[in-house]
């Protein structure tokens, strides 16, 4: 598949395009520090969301305690026999009908499978860094995320399809400024975030289908309800540079 396929939907889905003045800024040489810290805090907050999301949607909640911690979901390889590895190792006897609950559950795989991509992610953005002698220091976190969050709705099942809703919404946004970025970057980062398009792509598609998977009804509007306000995020100004951030406060455009 090409680039230009692979990102269609993803173009398709968002409600805008990255602003070129959020490009701009995100090339400069003295912002590249930043850019790659918060892009590692980024995939450690995906893969942390989704393990939230396991652990909240997947048992019930005096049985949480049976999954597994991160490090786990980076030992299993195969994930056809995640269910199987899964049960053996957290479950006693008794407390099979809890681990085929667990199996039933639309949401373990995919968040597994989201969680080791994430780590992994991660661990090359640390590889990066330290190739470069950029420290991974603590910067704080973007109004982006938080800014959605705001919106979710207090009763099921429209708590988790709006969480869903809007994991799909920063999952394509991070593939398209992959996408848009790596023209600008030099080589060897450039093919890395080309590197990425392909997983964050299907993340996004996994989240959606989920979301519409647990609503049993139309969420086109919610969908559109989220994607007005993450355009507004992105495209508003914004005093702080950082992955997910909004348009520079100091460019004319803005």
């Amino acid at each position: 598949m090409t680039m230009d396929a692979l990102l269609a939907p993803v173009k398709a889905f968002l409600q805008c395009e990255t602003p070129d003045e959020w490009i701009a800024v995100a090339c400069l040489p003295e912002n590249l520090p930043i850019l790659l810290i918060d892009h590692a805090n980024c995939e450690t907050k995906a893969a942390m969301t989704a393990h939230s999301l396991v652990r909240r949607y997947c048992l019930p909640k005096g049985k949480r305690h049976l999954l597994p911690k991160l490090d786990f979901y980076r030992e299993l390889e195969a994930l056809p026999e995640k269910a199987e590895v899964l049960g053996k190792r957290t479950m006693a006897e008794g407390d099979r009908s809890v681990f085929a609950e667990l199996e039933r559950n639309p949401l373990l795989f995919p968040m597994v499978r989201l969680i080791q991509e994430e780590l992994h992610h991660f661990e090359q953005v640390l590889e990066i860094m330290n190739e470069r002698g950029i420290a991974y220091e603590a910067v704080s976190a973007s109004r982006y995320a938080r800014g959605m969050m705001g919106a979710v709705r207090t009763h099921e099942p429209a708590t988790i399809v709006d969480k869903l809703i809007i994991g799909a919404y920063i999952e394509a946004r991070s593939c398209e400024r992959f996408a848009k970025l790596a023209p600008h970057l030099d080589e060897a980062l450039g093919r890395f975030y080309v590197s990425l398009l392909r997983s964050e792509a299907r993340h996004y598609q996994d989240y959606l289908a989920l979301a519409e998977q647990f609503a049993g009804a139309d969420i086109s509007e919610r969908i559109r309800f989220f994607g007005e306000l993450e355009a507004a995020l992105i495209c508003s100004p914004d005093e702080q540079f950082r992955f997910h951030s909004g348009c520079p406060v100091k460019t004319d455009s803005c």
